[in-house]
């Protein structure tokens, strides 16, 4: 017998009856594995750790009406879940783009669907700033359809190393490319008390940004390092003590969620990637291409809103949502994430 063979590692045991750690949470994280628990806890209406929902599926496939032979963009790759469903209506005539800026992500996903037959003659995935769709275009022509799903995947936000949640501890990063630029907590450091404030008002509406801002500040000129979520929560617990006792739980929590928000879109220059993205679209669609934008706030809809309907007026796009369009109570009940969703779309003239 081999002495070198090494011995079989037993997989960590945790506490209780079921894991809670997201890296516990080995059956979750092995869908192609344990396919039959994957399915359970989804028909319970949550999202298994390390994947995503996709949200709308059914309403954006019919508004791009996507036939073989097109060409089209997959601007937020995430999971996959939106890729392989315009994948499988292309059926394999034609060329879909994907891009994400996620490089922890995308390789993950790029494999998945390797997995199920999609390679290179079908799909091209780069990683890349979806406010760079020009670079595609240059090497795909005009393009017949375009998705972007602007939302935060599941799997980045349920992971606490991203640190996109207040829910666990992990470091306050909030990056979606953790590679580029500076983390949340490194960008706190550099703000005024006025910015701080600015930037909770202008990204998420919150209503006590005045307070909570005075409290972070005061922390960091303190000398304060707020540099994990459950630190910079336990800053806005603390200064929303003043709110009722039988309303505070529910309050600290929207603020906290608020807060979170903002520092992402800030860290990630959401706002002026998105406006970029906008302006850009025209000149990447084909005649009568088509666009469809599922938003997850109010800041980002408006912006989409508001650039289609410019684009509406100046005969650029022939037609456009009359009104913002909404998951269905079925897909709410069944997958709470859906909720905040919003869809607009286009059809370039």
């Amino acid at each position: 017998m081999d002495n070198q063979e090494q011995k079989h590692q037993r997989r960590i045991r945790y506490k209780g009856t079921h894991p809670k750690a997201f890296n516990e949470k080995y059956k979750e994280l092995q869908p192609e594995k344990y396919a039959e628990d994957v399915e359970k806890i989804i028909k319970k209406g949550n999202t298994p750790a390390g994947m995503h929902r996709s949200i709308c599926v059914k309403e954006i496939l019919e508004f791009l009406q996507i036939t073989p032979g097109q060409t089209g963009l997959d601007a937020t790759l995430g999971y996959g879940g939106h890729t392989l469903e315009m994948l499988k209506c292309l059926n394999s005539k034609g060329h879909l783009y994907s891009i994400d800026v996620d490089p922890i992500e995308l390789p993950r996903t790029r494999e998945r669907l390797e997995r199920q037959g999609y390679g290179p003659e079908i799909l091209t995935i780069k990683q890349m700033n979806f406010s760079e769709i020009d670079k595609i275009a240059e090497e795909s022509g005009p393009l017949d359809f375009i998705l972007a799903d602007l939302g935060v995947s599941s799997m980045q936000i349920d992971n606490p190393e991203r640190g996109f949640s207040f829910k666990t501890e992990g470091p306050l990063d909030l990056r979606l490319n953790p590679d580029k630029g500076m983390s949340a907590a490194e960008r706190l450091k550099t703000m005024s008390q006025d910015e701080i404030e600015g930037m909770f008002i202008e990204n998420a509406d919150e209503l006590n940004a005045a307070v909570i801002a005075r409290a972070v500040f005061s922390e960091i000129k303190k000398g304060t390092d707020i540099s994990t979520t459950t630190q910079l929560q336990q800053i806005i617990k603390d200064a929303l003590k003043f709110i009722p006792e039988n309303k505070r739980s529910d309050e600290v929590k929207k603020a906290c969620q608020r807060c979170f928000q903002a520092l992402r879109i800030d860290v990630n220059s959401e706002f002026e990637v998105l406006y970029e993205f906008l302006e850009k679209l025209p000149s990447v669609l084909s005649a009568g291409g088509r666009v469809a934008i599922l938003s997850f706030h109010s800041g980002e809809d408006r912006l989409v809103k508001k650039s289609f309907q410019r684009f509406f007026r100046e005969g650029v796009y022939s037609e456009i949502a009359p009104n913002v369009i909404k998951p269905s109570a079925e897909e709410c009940s069944s997958n709470p994430r859906a909720r905040s969703a919003k869809l607009r779309w286009a059809i370039k003239s």
